[in-house]
């Protein structure tokens, strides 16, 4: 269990891209199990929710760069 936190601590980034996507697959998972999508389908909509997932994280990453950015030059 420590070597989860472990690695939660050194790879933040990449933790919560891993946790968001796994909620975001369960999430639309749940709400699109009666629409009768085929299994390509259902692959092409996993990994476009993992890449928005990712984005996600990206995008909320640009404020901890900004802000370390103006911490080194205090």
């Amino acid at each position: 269990m420590s070597n989860v936190f472990d690695l939660a601590k050194s790879h933040p980034r990449l933790t919560a891209w891993l946790v968001l996507g796994a909620g975001m697959v369960a999430i639309i998972s749940y709400e699109a199990r009666d629409v009768g999508l085929l299994w390509g389908q259902w692959a092409a909509l996993i990994v476009a929710t993992i890449a928005v997932a990712g984005l996600c994280v990206w995008i909320i990453s640009w404020e901890d760069d900004e802000s370390e950015e103006v911490a080194a030059s205090e």
